[in-house]
């Protein structure tokens, strides 16, 4: 989960070249090119990855690298993986799916289904909307538990309720004033979204999530762990953040509750392809309740801003519109990106994060692996036309890199 930026989907239509504008005429997927580029990714220096990539009936998954550094193990592309933030789509569908049934409403005041939970008056002016498109300006619960280094240890197995992270992060001061834009990304809006879905079904979040959009979805490999360990066969997770954990340690275990309904959900590629086709062809939500995650405002993004929408990060490619979202953990990072209307896709996981040095101003210098992750989406999301840029190297950095960011200082 860690503390995201949502910088990195919009921005891909300014980083992959005008030469993928051609790829629009369906044409088959290029297995060869998708399987050299993901290897490249592994050969650049990421321990492991996997991708799933579909073009309407067609699909193609593979595998790059080694799950386990010590054993040699290598990853194969059904593992199951923390995809952190992507979490939070799945959140804003069950939330929105009560706007859908009349028992919350977008534009009212979070005290009047939280009453006292916002004490300093903020809770008569954030909406529940303002919680899912990150306007509130509540800070983000994230960056005041992991501080130092040492954080990452010590509340490894601290089991946490998600009413101590929100008082945690309003007792911090407020980022702006709520519904201002730019809106400021807070992992702690997305716990209160979680609370708010308690209060108004009666059940824990986890479950109505699991029974009404991940079950609803036919999601077979997709869940919110139990236990700090990994329910199924999955890659270890190295962390290296940025150089100060040298070399990168293995943090696949850990406990849930630091995330919840912001950032604890496990995955496989293909179910996060299948998940957000349903959810852009209008079979998880109906075509208002969609239209309104689509609904995007300016987000704070780095030296920038650039669009988030309800749970729903907007990337406008060469090749169309695509929809998605980003997510990144402990040594865990995904991306996921479906097109508008549901035909192509690209959901990429990898098992190691904070590999990249940062500079004087603490921005990540660009690595090897940035290009290699750059020249495989290229190939995945804009089709085979793409290939010849890819493969001249003249993909720039995946954004990625630039949304899920430590804000641990030496």
């Amino acid at each position: 989960m860690r503390r995201a930026i949502i910088a990195g989907l919009a921005a891909l239509s300014v980083l992959l070249p005008a030469t993928a504008a051609a790829a629009q005429d369906g044409s088959a997927l290029d297995r060869q090119q998708l399987r050299r580029t993901l290897e490249a990714v592994h050969e650049a220096g990421m321990y492991g990855t996997y991708s799933h990539v579909v073009d309407g009936r067609q699909s193609w998954r593979g595998a790059a690298g080694i799950a386990d550094v010590e054993t040699g193990r290598p990853v194969h592309p059904g593992l199951v993986h923390r995809v952190g933030s992507i979490t939070k789509t799945f959140t804003a569908v069950a939330v929105l799916q009560q706007v859908g049934k009349g028992t919350i409403d977008l534009d009212a005041p979070v005290d009047r289904y939280l009453p006292g939970l916002i004490q300093d008056g903020r809770g008569r002016q954030i909406t529940a909307r303002m919680l899912l498109n990150h306007t509130s300006h509540i800070s983000d619960y994230d960056h005041l538990v992991f501080q130092r280094v040492e954080d990452v240890d010590a509340h490894r197995f601290r089991v946490w309720r998600p009413e101590e992270l929100v008082s945690l992060a309003l007792a911090a001061p407020a980022t702006g004033r709520p519904g201002v834009t730019p809106g400021e990304y807070s992992n702690t809006n997305y716990l209160i979204a979680g609370l708010l879905l308690e209060k108004v079904t009666g059940v824990k979040a986890e479950r109505y999530i699991t029974d009404h959009v991940i079950r609803k979805a036919g999601l077979r490999h997709t869940s919110f762990p139990r236990t700090p360990y990994l329910p199924g066969p999955h890659s270890r997770a190295y962390e290296g953040l940025n150089g100060l954990i040298d070399p990168p340690r293995d943090y696949s275990v850990y406990d849930p509750s630091i995330a919840w309904t912001a950032g604890a959900i496990v995955s496989t590629m293909a179910d996060l392809n299948r998940f957000y086709r349903l959810l852009l062809r209008g079979e998880l939500l109906d075509a208002r309740l969609l239209a309104e995650m689509q609904r995007t405002v300016p987000l704070r993004a780095g030296d920038g801003t650039s669009g988030y929408g309800l749970g729903l990060v907007p990337a406008d490619l060469p090749c169309g519109r695509f929809w998605g979202h980003e997510g990144g953990v402990f040594g865990m990072t995904t991306v996921s990106v479906t097109s508008a209307d549901g035909d192509r896709q690209l959901s990429i996981g990898f098992n190691l994060t904070g590999y990249q040095r940062v500079d004087e101003g603490g921005n990540p210098v660009p690595h090897p692996i940035d290009a290699a992750v750059a020249a495989h989406a290229q190939v995945a999301t804009c089709g085979a036309e793409s290939a010849p840029a890819a493969a001249a190297g003249t993909a720039q950095p995946f954004p990625r890199l630039q949304l899920d960011r430590m804000p641990i200082e030496r």
